[in-house]
């Protein structure tokens, strides 16, 4: 620029020296437009070979990437909760007042084990009586049985005896099985995450339980938008993500449902999870679900990707040289995007720093 002023303040005053005869001030005006005008158009030739003036030294540093064609997969976030595979609330079959109460909550207890035992003694008086009786008719089987081997008897006889024991035995029977309805049993093998009982209570069927929890098994449940029913089904691969755990792993979706829910528009899908500790039912888990994948895509850091009016354009270094490209963006997944066009592979694309640059500006690669 000092240059191209010296060049102006030469000329004219080589204008104004140029002849010592005075001059009519309109030829003198129209001489300096005239010289103007072609400065003018020397300083914008200069300008366009030097960048607009900027200083030529000015080299910015970045950070670049080799083009290269890879796999790409668009992920997409359900929000879904931890359950455990065996989640049972225990109730009792009968009203009944609470005599016994045979656990506490966190106790882990075994499938079939009796956890409550309501008050059933006017059937174990029943129980008790029948039992009487079932011994009797027995014994008078036994004996007309043998009678009826010896063929002593008659044959009415020997099946009016039959008929009794095993009437008999049906009845003690029924009451037993009427007897076991005053009691909670465990359906399941785990722990007791709640129970709220207490002796003299009465019980009632549906309304008073034991909830019991198999947190060995544990499975992770969401709900998909049946927008995704193409991209969801039985035996895909998942990455879970449990955010309060500070965890996440890849396992198969083990089931997925085949009716779309009318109300919420959605299907139900569950995933059984591994073991681990730090695992709880209904913790929050994110399942990352993959809904398209393109084996040959050309994907770059989205931070390389720059926005303007016109549309998604990108930097490339050629030769010590920053260059636009025009792209046109596809899926954008995490902190990737996938190129569509305007890109080609082998190309060093400008990651950090393309913010900071213009088309033509010089760039030095960092290593």
């Amino acid at each position: 620029m000092k240059k191209i002023l010296y060049t102006i303040t030469f000329l004219l005053a080589l204008a104004a020296c140029n002849s010592n005869k005075p001059k009519d001030k309109k030829a003198e005006l129209a001489d300096l437009q005239k010289q103007q005008a072609a400065i003018s158009a020397k300083i914008a030739k200069l300008q366009s070979e030097i960048g607009g003036g900027a200083d030529s030294s000015k080299v910015t540093d970045v950070n670049t990437i080799t083009i290269q064609k890879g796999q790409f997969t668009n992920y997409v976030d359900i929000q879904g909760h931890i359950d455990a595979q065996d989640n049972v609330t225990a109730f009792p079959q009968a009203a009944g007042t609470i005599t016994a109460i045979n656990a506490r909550v966190g106790q882990h207890v075994n499938k079939g084990q009796v956890l409550v035992q309501l008050d059933n003694s006017v059937l174990r008086q029943n129980i008790a009586q029948a039992e009487a009786q079932l011994s009797l008719l027995n014994t008078l089987y036994q004996r007309q049985k043998n009678l009826w081997d010896q063929k002593i008897g008659t044959e009415v006889q020997y099946l009016q005896a039959k008929t009794n024991l095993e009437a008999g035995q049906k009845q003690l029977a029924a009451l037993r099985q009427q007897a076991s309805m005053y009691t909670i049993k465990s359906p399941i093998s785990g722990a007791i995450d709640q129970m709220d009982l207490r002796l003299g209570q009465v019980a009632q069927p549906g309304q008073t339980g034991i909830r019991i929890v198999n947190a060995d098994v544990l499975k992770v449940k969401a709900d998909v938008p049946e927008s995704y029913a193409g991209s969801v089904s039985q035996g895909d691969n998942v990455k879970v993500v449990i955010p309060d755990a500070n965890d996440s792993l890849v396992a198969k979706v083990t089931f997925a449902a085949k009716v779309i829910d009318p109300t919420s528009r959605s299907f139900g899908i569950e995933i059984k999870l591994p073991s681990k500790k730090d695992l709880r039912p209904n913790m929050t888990a994110i399942l990352k679900i993959a809904s398209y994948t393109h084996p040959g895509a050309i994907v770059v850091p989205l931070k390389a990707v720059q926005k303007s009016e016109q549309g998604d354009y990108v930097f490339v270094a050629e030769n010590g040289v920053a260059k636009r490209k025009e792209v046109k963006v596809g899926a954008t997944s995490g902190s990737q995007s996938e190129i569509l066009s305007g890109l080609a592979p082998g190309e060093e694309l400008i990651t950090d720093g393309a913010a900071d640059i213009e088309d033509g500006d010089r760039v030095k690669v960092s290593k």
